[in-house]
């Protein structure tokens, strides 16, 4: 169902930052690309411009990554003591929570989800996570180690760790969730000590450059965050690739991750966390409540347009329950609303680009010519912009592109099967490990199962759940380390060991 009318304006605030002439943040200034190159960003509502910021490049990636040198090493973080670096990502997360619309507002035309997602979801969790690692800036603690030296009889010893900093890190974020990918980054990397080079995605870099002059309202001091506008091949590449860099983090596809491990490894052997794809299995079994797994699944794949590393586009159901199942989200597939992120009853936006609406659609015309079949939707959608139908394939096999790659948007395989095990088997026959879940009545037996997936997230009988002390990662080529919690603070920490002879 396409939304019709014209959808409201964005506020003033919003408008007058999207006409601003954007730059990059180095060092605390916001300066052109050295090349004085501009990089055009689009609606992807509408296939017109919405705004255009600076192309950086390597030499732009240079000047960044000296400034967040010198800021690490001789300036003044290094001398800011752990409360008051608390207190200035407290103060970030105030200012982001009260700048909430405007967030909102940008990254629903930046990104093309819904505006109410924004405002309910990624500005809410995003001022969660900061305040989260806000409270660790205080707590990141060593261990004091009764040690005994063998060839060393009679002696006595004093031993400690320390977590210190691991220096000057390149942030490369993703364009599914530009505000909050950002913040799950910035805010282990500050509560550590860390300073940063934050690279956005060159689709989305709307929120991310907004989120600077908040950076430089808390008093985070210059040279700390710097913001490079451009694109992967040439800005993300130099930062992966520079030598003076200590570690990247990486969020994005298992193609590019693997290019990233690459130059770290060709340049200094640089440390390298990554969260990359998935093909997410969702299993509901006989005794489910259908009642709650029916929308439940189909919330885990058409939640922010399918264009989400852990969507649940893989859903095994078994044959007795099949058929209700299949209806029941074809059912919900076509009565979500499409249209622009800004009509105040779009259930569901536009693909972020035309390059990625043609993935999508290529994904689904190659499974459509293998044999495996549209319940509803498998068409691009309506209106000017990158929509693409929300779509339930069936008759799919094991062997197909639908089953095995990731599309990253609005399409499910439906698969029924008849022997549990034989359905968590296929379930883990998969290059990805993010995430996964479970529909059952039987708690015991929801328990059973997620012990013997094998996804970093397992969720039983829900499925999209976060919260910021919660670890998200994957195993197998679904990444390195883990974001959010406790987990992620030791992305960004080196361990000493100090010993003293008594």
């Amino acid at each position: 169902m396409f939304l019709t009318g014209t959808p409201p304006q964005c506020q003033s605030k919003t408008q007058a930052f999207l006409d601003q002439e954007h730059c990059l943040l180095i060092d605390g200034e916001w300066v052109p690309a050295a090349s004085g190159k501009r990089l055009e960003v689009t609606n992807p509502a509408t296939g017109e411009k919405l705004s255009s910021v600076a192309e950086g490049d390597s030499e732009d990636v240079q000047r960044a990554v000296f400034a967040a040198r010198r800021a690490f090493e001789s300036g003044p973080w290094s001398k800011v003591t752990t409360s008051e670096r608390g207190k200035m990502i407290w103060k970030l997360a105030d200012l982001l929570e009260a700048h909430l619309d405007e967030f909102a507002e940008l990254e629903s035309l930046d990104n093309g989800k819904p505006r109410a997602v924004a405002a309910a979801a990624d500005v809410p969790l995003a001022v969660d996570l900061l305040r989260y690692m806000a409270g660790w800036a205080t707590k990141i603690e060593g261990n004091t180690l009764p040690i005994s030296v063998p060839y060393m009889p009679g002696a006595e010893f004093h031993s400690y760790t320390h977590r210190e900093p691991v220096g000057v890190v390149g942030q490369i974020i993703p364009w599914n969730f530009p505000l909050l990918m950002a913040a799950w980054k910035l805010g282990p990397a500050l509560a550590t000590g860390c300073t940063v080079v934050l690279k956005v995605a060159e689709e989305t870099p709307m929120t991310a450059l907004r989120l600077g002059h908040l950076i430089q309202e808390a008093g985070i001091p210059d040279g700390v965050v710097n913001i490079i506008t451009g694109y992967g091949e040439t800005a993300g590449a130099a930062l992966a690739a520079h030598p003076d860099v200590d570690k990247v983090a990486f969020t994005g596809s298992t193609e590019v991750g693997k290019l990233i491990v690459q130059a770290a490894g060709q340049s200094n052997l640089k440390k390298v966390s990554l969260e990359l794809g998935g093909k997410s299995p969702n299993i509901i079994l006989p005794d489910a409540d259908l009642a709650a797994a029916i929308p439940g699944a189909a919330n885990a794949i058409f939640f922010n347009h399918g264009q989400c590393c852990c969507a649940g586009s893989r859903l095994y159901v078994h044959r007795s329950q099949y058929g209700e199942v299949v209806k029941g989200i074809a059912e919900h597939a076509k009565s979500i609303q499409m249209g622009p992120g800004m009509h105040p009853d779009c259930q569901m936006g536009p693909m972020v680009s035309q390059i990625q609406q043609d993935r999508v659609c290529g994904f689904m015309n190659s499974g459509l010519s293998e044999g495996a079949e549209a319940v509803t939707g498998g068409q691009p959608g309506e209106g000017q912009g990158y929509f693409v139908e929300p779509t339930v394939l069936i008759n799919t096999r094991p062997e197909m592109s639908v089953i095995r790659e990731e599309i990253f948007g609005p399409v499910v395989a439906a698969v029924p099967y008849d022997d549990e095990d034989q359905v968590i088997a296929v379930a883990n026959d998969s290059q990805y490990g993010l995430a996964a879940a479970v529909w059952t009545r039987d708690i015991s037996r929801g328990h059973q199962v997620a012990k013997q997936l094998r996804a970093g997230n397992v969720w039983i009988n829900c499925y999209n759940v976060f919260d910021a002390a919660l670890p998200f990662g994957g195993f197998k080529q679904s990444g390195w380390g883990r974001e959010m919690g406790h987990d992620a603070l030791e992305l960004y920490t080196e361990t000493k060991a100090v010993t003293v002879q008594l």
